[in-house]
C-alpha cells in the first residue's frame, strides 16, 4: 500500500500515494507518524480481515464492534491491478465483496487500534 500518514494531535490520516523525495508531511505543526500495519489478533475485538474466496470472489469480512466510539473506518484491498476502498460508519456490516484476482492485501482500519492486514493467495 502506499504510505499512511497519521497525525498524533487531531487524528487526520493522509494515503501517501507517491514519496520520491522522502519529503515531511507536516499538521497541526508537527510531522505527521508513520502508520504500521498489525497482522496479528492479541485483543477480544477482532481487527484482521477475514478473507475467503469462493466462484471467484472474495468475500471480506471483520467480526469487530460498529458502535459509535469503536468501529472499523475503512477497508482497503490492493492487488497487482487495482486498489478499492470501501468506508464504512458506526452501525454498518463490515462485510465487502470483491472479484478475485489472485495475490492481493487486506487492510482495515480500526479508529481505536489502528491499521491490520491480510495477505490472501
Amino acid at each position: 500500500m502506499e504510505e499512511l500518514k497519521k497525525c498524533s494531535i487531531c487524528g487526520a490520516i493522509v494515503k501517501v500515494v507517491e514519496n520520491n523525495n522522502n519529503s515531511k508531511f507536516i499538521c497541526c505543526g508537527k510531522e505527521m507518524e508513520d502508520v504500521i500495519p498489525n497482522s496479528v489478533d492479541a485483543s477480544f475485538e477482532r481487527h484482521i480481515p477475514e478473507v475467503q474466496v469462493e466462484n471467484n470472489e472474495m468475500m471480506i469480512k471483520v467480526d469487530h464492534v460498529m458502535e459509535e466510539n469503536h468501529y472499523i473506518e475503512w477497508i482497503l484491498v490492493k492487488t497487482e491491478k487495482e486498489i478499492r476502498e470501501f468506508f464504512f460508519k458506526p452501525g454498518d456490516v463490515c462485510e465487502v465483496k470483491v472479484p478475485y484476482m489472485g495475490k492481493a492485501i487486506v487492510y482495515s482500519y480500526c479508529n481505536l487500534h489502528g491499521l491490520w492486514k491480510k495477505e490472501v493467495e
